[in-house]
């Protein structure tokens, strides 16, 4: 599939100025020499991404894309970071992950809401991939309902001691530094009850174990985070004090675009899977089972997908650029796309049969791992209820 021009390329040259695109192609082909040939093997030895790789992706600058140049970074935009992602996650979203978590949840929070201080000391090893930040949010008892975490920070003295466990925290292992997202005051109004906080990973009280058992994003880092009466100062707080959620929601408005191209980059991969697979697979009087109509609806749609989300998420990354993106618009992208490509999967696997179980195959692979597309960043069903919600103002006034 490397040797042919990919489709997802065509509809991406006309969205893109020239610079863009060549930027757009260097991923790409580094995707398809230093990933795609170690990939299956990496997935058979239950590997994470290696850190060879990771130091690579550093030498690209991939870690420091959207960081401003005065902090050693590319002093890219976020349409960046989604190039990224289209281009890495065709092969594998764990890859595309790595340094899309570190970027868009690791040290995207700090450039947003840390001080001078905290950003000198921090973004320059950040933006060269020497270090990752990783964002402490969901935890066992609390996913969707993130805006009240069960992680305890209480004042003490000068200072704040902090208690609790996170949970699916991508690149946990790598991480120098965790952002937790703490309850501060449990009887503030709504969405003034927490707050942020930088703390190391090797501070006294921290423990760190690698999930196990877990069957998507095999190659990424995904961490429990446990927090035993550890002691940080107020110069940890990033961002203000009880504003812990305006810290979240920023975050994750550009975290979600990024799980959406995910989602589209595989619906790409599988658009060119397929397409090749069934212009070669000869059957019933020696033709190929391309020649069916119900094969060709497969292939018109997994295309019609990937034009409707590239074009989509260029149009919000433009909001998104001007500050005028709203939560509800990256909510919906990443819902429709990542149920798009999920439908759209299972309906190519069925045109190829049995060889699209196979791990050699690929589509495999991007099956399972659209599943974390339509949980992370804020569960589908979730966040659905939300957008519903202002659309139904009786519902909403009941509600309060």
């Amino acid at each position: 599939m490397s040797t042919q021009r990919r489709r997802i390329d065509t509809y991406l040259e006309q969205l893109l100025d020239e610079d863009r695109f060549a930027f757009y192609r260097a991923v790409a082909d580094f995707g398809d020499s230093e990933i795609a040939p170690h990939l299956l093997g990496w997935e058979r030895e239950h590997r994470l991404v290696p850190d060879d790789a990771i130091a690579k992706m550093g030498e690209m600058g991939l870690f420091g894309l959207p960081i401003e140049s005065e902090y050693g970074g590319q002093g890219g935009s976020q349409l960046d970071l989604v190039l990224m992602g289209l281009a890495l996650g065709y092969h594998s979203h764990s890859v595309a992950i790595t340094p899309g978590a570190a970027t868009s949840l690791g040290s995207k929070p700090l450039q947003l809401f840390g001080t001078e201080a905290q950003k000198r000391a921090h973004l320059p090893d950040l933006a060269a991939g020497r270090r990752m930040f990783v964002f402490g949010l969901s935890e066992p008892g609390r996913g969707s309902d993130a805006a009240n975490p069960e992680v305890k920070a209480v004042r003490n003295g000068n200072g704040w001691v902090i208690t609790g466990e996170k949970c699916w925290s991508t690149n946990a292992r790598w991480a120098s530094h965790v952002v937790v997202h703490a309850l501060t005051e449990p009887s503030g109004r709504k969405g003034h009850r927490s707050t942020c906080f930088l703390v190391p990973m090797n501070a006294r009280g921290v423990t760190y174990g690698e999930m196990g058992g877990k069957m998507v994003w095999r190659q990424s880092s995904t961490g429990s985070i446990s927090f035993d009466r550890v002691e940080v100062g107020d110069d940890a707080i990033l961002g203000a004090l009880n504003g812990g959620f305006k810290v979240m929601a920023e975050t994750l408005n550009g975290g979600r675009l990024f799980v959406a191209s995910l989602a589209v980059a595989s619906t790409a991969f599988a658009l060119d899977k397929v397409a090749t697979y069934v212009q070669e697979r000869i059957q019933f009087d020696g033709k190929a089972i391309g020649r069916f109509q119900r094969v060709q609806d497969v292939v018109f749609e997994l295309d019609l997908a990937v034009e409707q989300g590239l074009t989509w998420l260029t149009h919000l990354l433009g909001l998104y650029a001007k500050g005028t993106l709203t939560r509800e618009q990256a909510a919906k992208v990443k819902i429709a796309c990542s149920r798009r490509a999920s439908e759209l999967l299972l309906e190519a696997m069925e045109i190829c049969g049995g060889v699209a179980c196979l791990d050699e195959f690929g589509l495999i692979r991007h099956h399972d791992d659209l599943f974390v597309t339509r949980v992370g960043e804020g569960s589908n069903r979730a966040l659905m209820s939300q957008i519903a919600r202002p659309l139904l103002p009786d519902i909403v006034k009941d509600l309060q």
